[in-house]
């Protein structure tokens, strides 16, 4: 790596000697200018890593010289060097982007430490996170062969999130695939979980942990009962990881109450974890208490019409005089008229279901553009920070923030990144979802599934006296005989949803309040 060049623009640069001294002994490179116009010609005709900037000096005074600076070179980083202490100053050095501000006298230590941390930090951190993933790289081997319950498989994948967020700093690629292969070991664990305790959830619901069809009432309503305002915002196919990526856009606006995650129920698809969320209740008695509400997979038009006519018939069940304000966007013409509505909205509970993450993830599954924006997890972060910091929902959230509420973040279900195909036969009426299926006389590989011959064992409405339910394991997903190579090449690395993983089932069910 060649040498770090500092430049530094100072009038009395002669009794600064002894510091730049103290910087060339540690391998850097000085160059000194007395005033503002060298400054800025030596930016225009010779690269420099960081520049310290004097404010008072003769010609250009240093705060004009900045500006010139970021107009040559926007990412370079300046460091004001200055006797000068009044506020006013500072404000203006800040407002004009200046990268850190010291006042003299200075210690040569602390300008050694500015160095680094505006020229190394990228490469100091990288190295400390990899030399701690290393130190922590044997415990979560050894917690992801534990017998954990449903409080230890949270925190494990809190902790797998957390690393895989924190490995995005590191220029180790190695360390990522590691990481990445201790995730796929602790979905194979996970789905023997899920396999061993997922019914008995069903039948025993004391034993289970907070899914679905208990969302409302223990995390939601309780809030609606106080006396403040609920927003609650479902982003629907919305990650955990996800979260964690634009968390601190909404933790600079309001206060974390709660960051917790809860189990989607099988499978996890819209048309039956949100329904599941409004109604209270599991599939199979939403069915049974509503057959004309219900509709069923292979049957046409949308699933997911009934939520609000389910929620208030909930609260009335349940006798709570919490009154409801439904919002549902499913186009960017809806999207943008949101944050003018949001306003007008009134209620104890005020909902908005906005289904931006799903889209992208069946719009990218379509078009080769978004596949190559989106071919990774980190990939899928970052479109997603970009999407929601410039969305219009973003922009709602902002106007919510100027009142007094709690703000709710959830989703009904997750998705994950699909590797392996699994050949499955079915008739014409099975479900064309790649991660579930739902059919008479399925054909499958039993050691690929989780496999309910018995719909209402999960409490799982049944079409057909023969139809059963099979849901796709880890990253498998399900491709028919018919052009088994192309549609596997074709949905391979697609994000999906409706089975069995980490990323699917514990989802974010998050309280913030101002």
């Amino acid at each position: 790596m060649s040498k770090i060049k500092i430049l530094w623009a100072d009038d009395e640069i002669d009794l600064l000697k002894p510091h730049i001294i103290f910087l060339e002994q540690k391998d850097y490179e000085v160059v000194a200018v007395t005033n503002g116009y060298d400054a800025i010609e030596e930016i225009e005709n010779n690269f420099y890593h960081i520049v310290f900037l004097d404010e008072k000096m003769p010609g250009i005074n240093g705060l004009d010289t900045l500006v010139a600076i970021k107009k040559i070179r926007p990412e370079l980083p300046v460091v004001m060097v200055t006797k000068i202490e009044e506020e006013p100053v500072m404000n203006e050095a800040i407002g004009s982007q200046i990268s850190d501000y010291l006042i003299k006298p200075v210690n040569p230590k602390q300008l050694w430490l500015t160095v680094k941390k505006h020229t190394e930090q990228k490469q100091l951190v990288s190295e400390k996170i990899t030399s701690l993933y290393q130190q922590d790289f044997r415990e979560l081997s050894m917690t992801i062969n534990d017998n954990l319950d449903i409080e230890g498989w949270k925190k494990l994948y809190r902790e797998l999130v957390r690393w895989e967020l924190e490995l995005e700093k590191s220029n180790d690629t190695n360390l990522k695939q590691i990481l990445d292969s201790q995730k796929s070991e602790a979905n194979a664990n996970f789905f023997k979980f899920i396999s061993k305790n997922y019914q008995n959830w069903i039948k025993n619901p004391d034993s289970a942990p907070l899914m679905s069809n208990k969302l409302m009432i223990r995390k939601i309503l309780p809030l609606a009962e106080k006396g403040r305002p609920v927003y609650t915002i479902i982003i629907d196919n919305f990650r955990y990881d996800q979260w964690k990526t634009i968390q601190p856009l909404l933790t600079d606006k309001f206060h974390l109450l709660d960051d917790d995650l809860y189990f989607s129920i099988l499978p996890t698809a819209t048309n039956y974890s949100r329904n599941a969320i409004f109604s209270g209740m599991m599939p199979l008695d939403i069915e049974k208490s509503y057959p004309n509400s219900w509709v069923f997979d292979e049957e046409k038009g949308s699933k997911n019409l009934n939520e609000e006519k389910f929620l208030i018939e909930y609260l009335r069940k349940l006798r709570k005089n919490i009154s409801v304000n439904y919002q549902k966007i499913t186009s960017l013409e809806a999207g943008r008229r949101l944050p003018d509505q949001v306003n007008n909205m009134n209620g104890n509970l005020r909902i908005i279901i906005y289904n931006f993450i799903d889209l992208l993830s069946h719009v990218r599954t379509e078009m080769e553009v978004l596949k190559e924006l989106a071919e990774d997890e980190t990939a899928y972060r970052s479109l997603t920070y970009s999407w929601f910091k410039n969305s219009p929902l973003y922009e709602t959230i902002e106007k919510i923030a100027s009142e007094k509420c709690y703000l709710v973040i959830t989703t009904d279900h997750g998705s994950i990144r699909v590797k392996r195909p699994s050949r499955v036969i079915g008739d014409k009426n099975t479900t064309t979802n790649l991660r579930f299926k739902q059919g008479k006389n399925l054909d499958f590989e039993m050691k690929e599934v989780l496999y309910f011959k018995n719909p209402a064992d999960i409490m799982l409405p049944q079409p057909a006296i023969s139809s059963s339910y099979i849901f796709a394991r880890e990253d498998y997903y399900f491709i028919y005989q018919n052009n088994y190579n192309y549609f596997a090449n074709y949905y391979e690395n697609t994000f999906q949803h409706g089975g069995v993983s980490m990323e699917e089932m514990m989802v974010p069910i998050v309280v913030l309040e101002n």
